[in-house]
């Protein structure tokens, strides 16, 4: 049997096994596109994060999937240097999403870059010295998020590096993430 033969009959043949192999084989396909298409749109195989808590409220809510581009791909606008027109996630400055401390095992932050700091310049005004260059961070929700994450918990006097950023968010899509948080 010649590959011409072999592949119409595997198109159109009524038996049950060989139609599971091309429903698989289907995914498979859908997923290499969407796989190839993240990476040339977003620079990333895996683009998408769920937002897991109200701290991006109101432009992020808890369940909604972001679509993130990769650092290597855009750079970065902070709340306070971004040119006047520049508008993300209805609000100057472009929200990242970073490692807390740069470690890998933890649940990464998706947070506002208010501002980039040098080593040695203060990290907000009264406050301590930078102890290394990098972006003071702030989530959009006044009520839980009143001081800088470099003030708090989460990254405690400790500017968000480069090289712990993931990425920059560029999109959203309301509610699906609710699916994701209930299989974690």
């Amino acid at each position: 049997m010649e590959i011409g033969e072999i592949i119409h009959t595997f198109k159109n043949s009524d038996n049950f096994w060989v139609g599971i192999a091309r429903d698989g084989l289907s995914v498979l396909a859908i997923l290499a596109v969407i796989g190839i298409l993240s990476q040339l749109f977003f620079g990333m195989w895996t683009p998408m994060v769920a937002v897991e808590s109200g701290s991006m409220e109101p432009h992020m809510y808890r369940g909604d999937i972001i679509f993130i581009e990769d650092l290597d791909r855009t750079q970065i606008e902070t709340l306070r240097n971004a040119p006047a027109d520049y508008i993300s996630f209805e609000k100057k400055g472009d929200v990242i999403l970073y490692r807390p401390y740069g470690q890998k095992g933890v649940t990464p932050v998706i947070h506002r870059a208010m501002y980039f700091v040098e080593e040695g310049e203060q990290m907000w005004e009264g406050g301590p010295e930078a102890p290394h260059e990098g972006y003071i961070t702030k989530g959009d929700n006044t009520k839980t998020n009143s001081y800088y994450d470099q003030q708090g918990q989460i990254s405690y006097l400790t500017p968000v590096k480069e090289e712990w950023i993931i990425g920059v968010a560029r999109y959203k899509i309301p509610y699906i993430g609710h699916i994701r948080l209930l299989l974690s």
